[in-house]
């Protein structure tokens, strides 16, 4: 039984928290947070704190706080060679603090506190320096049930990125699909169902195969009359800027 000290109160450090609780090789045994109203409502479950200097000896602490207080809160830690690990996707590994055992626990999904996530489908990728360290990680790791990776650094900075397109700002046009839809009171959910399986297809084939629509077929009468359709100019200037993109790409 690997035992566990989660450090933060964010999305992710909740469902880990979650996640964790669910396994037969994870014990958590404390969760910090600076703030301790933001983890109260679990301390029948869990050894909560909101004091560095109480932290529980662990095998692994796993810093799952925003990008900026990461090296700050690593290097507050009280105690030296135990193993730390974050979970961003976007910060290195170097930028924990050299007195402890340094790794990567980076679960490759979007979190949402109200949301219910399975991790069976979540990627977990990880990474650490020290090769004494890895056994331990990977254990955790598949301790949450899911698909994982040992990836190194430059890896997982170019996997965020890609998320940042695939995910945040394919919620961005989900939202301006909202947005046209309710302007003449029509129903987003009727396109769900496309939604889901633009998704879908992407699972057999390549996201350039699966590419369809007016920009792809170079429809000129049909992009200029949408174009015209749009009253919000950046709405406007997103349509001409993804468009002339697809045209690109496909040699139009």
């Amino acid at each position: 039984m690997i035992s566990v000290v989660i450090l933060g109160a964010g999305n992710v450090a909740t469902h880990l928290f979650k996640g964790f609780k669910k396994t037969n090789t994870v014990s958590v045994v404390q969760w910090y947070n600076r703030n301790l109203s933001a983890i109260q409502p679990y301390k029948n479950l869990v050894d909560i704190t909101d004091d560095l200097t109480a932290l529980k000896d662990a095998d692994v602490y796993v810093l799952a706080v925003s990008d900026d207080a990461i090296s700050d809160l690593s290097s507050k830690l009280p105690f030296t060679d135990k193993l730390v690990v974050h979970t961003s996707g976007s910060i290195g590994v170097y930028d924990l603090d050299s007195k402890n055992h340094r790794g990567v626990l980076y679960p490759l999904q979007t979190f949402s506190k109200d949301t219910v996530l399975d991790f069976a489908n979540v990627p977990i990728c990880y990474e650490t320096i020290h090769k004494k360290s890895y056994p331990i990680l990977k254990t955790l790791a598949h301790g949450l049930g899911g698909p994982t990776k040992r990836i190194n650094s430059d890896q997982r900075r170019v996997l965020h990125l890609a998320a940042v397109f695939v995910n945040n700002f394919t919620n961005q046009l989900y939202r301006i699909g909202h947005e046209i839809t309710e302007s003449e009171g029509a129903e987003f959910d009727l396109l769900k169902p496309l939604i889901l399986e633009t998704a879908k297809k992407v699972q057999d084939i390549s996201p350039f195969r699966s590419q369809t629509g007016p920009a792809k077929r170079n429809d000129k009468k049909t992009i200029k009359k949408q174009l015209k359709a749009l009253e919000n100019p950046q709405h406007k200037a997103i349509y001409e800027l993804l468009t002339n993109a697809i045209k690109k790409t496909h040699g139009r």
